[in-house]
C-alpha cells in the first residue's frame, strides 16, 4: 500500500489492516514519522516528535500481533497527545517558556491508557501558552492546513492540524472554553469534549480544573469513540474523576438517529452566525430529520449575563494552576498569558462567587431549555476560521478583555460538563470547514456518536482533507 493512501486512513480502516497483517505497525509509524519530517517544519503541529521512542512501541505491537496478543483498535496505531500531557522522560512544555525543562518521571493517566491499549505515541503536540488563547514567542503557531492565513483554532491547535494534516491518526487535546471544538471546527475534524469527570486529568497541566476537559480529536466519529472509550474511566489518582467505567462508545453506534428527540433553536443557531455555517447547520439538522430524528423547537436562554462569568473563573484558576512560577517568574510569560495571570490575580473571592453562582444559573436556564430531549444541535462556533491575524497571536490581552461571543457555543458545555460531539458540516465559500456541534446529557457520549454516525454516513464532510 502505497504511503500516499494510508496517512487519511481512520483509525477503524487502519486498525483493521493492522489486525488483518496487511500493514504492520512498523510500517504505519515509519510512514507518519516520515510525512511529519515532510510537513510539519511547515505545520508545526509538533512540540516534540518521539521517534525514537514511536518506533519501539511499533515493533512492540508488531511482536505482540504476530503473537497472537492483539489488544484491540488502538493497538499499533500512531497517534498524539497534546503537550499538556505528562509522558515518562519527555518534556511537557504546555506552551511555556517556564516548563521548558520540565521532564515529568511518571505517565498521565490517559498516556497510560493508551499505553495499555498498544497504541503508538508519536509525539507532543502545540498549544497556545498555558493553554489560554495566545502564544508564547518561544513556541511555534500551528498553520491550518485548510488555509495558512486561517486561524488554527486556540489551545488544542497543534492536535487540530496534525488530525487534519494526516500527521497522527488520532490526537488528544483540552476543553477549557471551547479548545476541542474550536479546532476541530477550524481544521475539519471530529472532536468530543467528554462528561467532565468522564477522563482523568491527572498527570495533565491544568488551565482552569473547575473547567477543564480531556478528549479526542481524530477524523471520524467512530474513531473518537475508540479513543474515549480507550482513556475514560475512575482513576484513583483523580479524585474528581466519575466512578463509572468506560462507555462501550461503538455498542449500538449504527442503530440511527429514528425516535431520537434533537433540540434546535434556530435563532440561537443563526444570529451573529456566518451565512455559511447557519446554513450547513440547518442542512445537517434537515438531514438527521430525513433519517428518522423528531426535531424539537427548543429556546435557548440569552447567555451574555452569564458568559462573564467565564473570564473570572478560568483566569483566577489559571493563577492558581501557575502558582509555583507566578508572579515569581511572571516575565518568563509571553504577554498574553501574563495578561490573563494578572487578571486571575485580581479577581476577589467575591468576584469568583458571584461568577460561580452565574455559572450554577447558566447551568439551570440550560438544562430548562433542553428538557425532553436528547442531544441539542447548534454551531460549534460561531463562523469558519478567521483570519489568524485577527487573534495576533503574540499580542498582549487585549484592554477590553475577551470577546465572549467566541464562546457563546461552546463556553456554557463547560460551565456545566455536559458531553458534545463535533462533526464537519461542509465547506464555507472560502473552502475552509465548517462544523455542526451536538450537546447532550452527562454520560450520554455513546447516544452522541450514534447521531454523529448516522450523519457521517449520510454524508461525506468527514472525507474531506486538506491540500496540505
Amino acid at each position: 500500500m502505497a504511503d500516499e493512501s494510508l496517512h487519511f486512513r481512520t483509525i477503524v480502516e487502519l486498525a483493521g489492516l493492522i489486525e488483518s497483517g496487511e500493514i504492520s505497525p512498523v510500517e504505519a509509524t515509519s510512514a507518519q514519522l516520515d510525512r511529519i519530517e515532510a510537513l510539519d517544519g511547515r505545520l508545526k503541529s509538533y512540540a516534540t516528535v518521539m521517534a525514537e521512542s514511536a518506533m519501539a512501541q511499533a515493533r512492540s505491537a508488531e511482536a505482540e500481533i504476530a503473537g497472537g496478543r492483539y489488544r484491540g483498535p488502538l493497538h499499533g496505531v500512531p497517534i498524539a497527545v497534546k503537550d499538556l500531557c505528562f509522558t515518562t522522560g519527555v518534556r511537557t512544555m504546555g506552551g511555556t517558556r517556564v516548563m521548558a525543562d520540565l521532564v515529568p518521571d511518571f505517565d498521565a493517566t490517559v498516556v497510560s491508557r493508551f499505553n495499555a491499549a498498544g497504541a503508538v505515541l508519536l509525539g507532543k503536540l502545540n498549544l497556545t501558552e498555558g493553554a489560554m488563547a495566545g502564544y508564547n514567542p518561544d513556541r511555534g503557531v500551528p498553520v491550518n492546513p485548510w488555509d495558512a492565513g486561517a486561524w488554527s483554532g486556540a489551545s488544542s491547535s497543534g492536535s487540530g492540524v496534525a488530525t487534519a494534516a494526516g500527521l497522527c491518526y488520532g490526537s488528544l487535546g483540552s476543553d477549557t472554553g471551547g479548545s476541542i471544538r474550536f479546532p476541530s471546527a477550524s481544521c475539519g475534524v471530529v472532536g468530543i469534549k467528554p462528561t467532565w469527570g468522564r477522563v482523568s486529568r491527572y498527570g495533565v497541566l491544568a488551565l482552569a480544573e473547575s473547567l477543564d476537559h480531556v478528549g479526542p480529536m481524530t477524523r471520524s466519529t467512530a474513531d473518537a469513540g475508540i479513543v474515549l472509550e480507550a482513556i475514560a474511566g475512575a482513576d484513583p489518582n483523580d479524585p474528581t474523576c466519575l466512578p463509572v467505567p468506560p462507555p462501550a462508545m461503538l455498542d449500538g453506534i449504527d442503530q440511527g438517529v429514528s425516535g431520537l428527540r434533537l433540540g434546535f433553536d434556530e435563532r440561537y443557531a443563526t444570529d451573529g452566525v456566518d451565512p455559511d455555517l447557519a446554513q450547513g447547520v440547518a442542512d445537517a439538522v434537515k438531514v438527521l430529520e430525513d433519517l428518522g430524528a423528531e426535531i424539537v423547537e427548543v429556546r435557548m436562554p440569552a447567555l451574555e449575563e452569564y458568559l462573564a462569568a467565564w473570564p473570572v473563573l478560568c483566569s483566577a484558576e489559571a493563577a492558581l494552576a501557575h502558582q509555583a512560577t507566578y508572579p515569581s517568574r511572571r516575565d518568563d510569560y509571553g504577554p498574553w498569558f501574563q495578561g490573563w495571570l494578572d487578571l486571575g490575580a485580581s479577581v476577589s473571592g467575591v468576584d469568583y462567587a458571584r461568577a460561580n453562582n452565574l455559572r450554577a444559573a447558566c447551568n439551570g436556564r440550560i438544562r430548562d431549555a433542553v428538557a425532553g430531549t436528547d442531544a441539542l444541535v447548534c454551531p460549534s462556533m460561531p463562523s469558519p476560521a478567521f483570519p489568524v491575524e485577527d487573534l495576533a497571536p503574540f499580542a498582549p490581552l487585549p484592554e477590553e478583555g475577551l470577546d465572549m461571543s467566541l464562546l457563546r457555543f461552546t463556553a456554557p458545555c463547560d460551565f456545566n460538563g455536559t458531553p458534545t460531539l463535533s462533526v464537519p458540516c461542509g465547506l464555507s465559500g472560502g473552502g475552509l470547514p465548517l462544523s455542526v456541534q451536538f450537546v447532550g446529557r452527562h454520560l450520554q457520549e455513546p447516544m452522541l456518536c450514534r447521531i454523529g454516525h448516522a450523519y457521517e454516513q449520510a454524508t461525506e464532510w468527514h472525507d474531506l482533507h486538506p491540500p496540505a
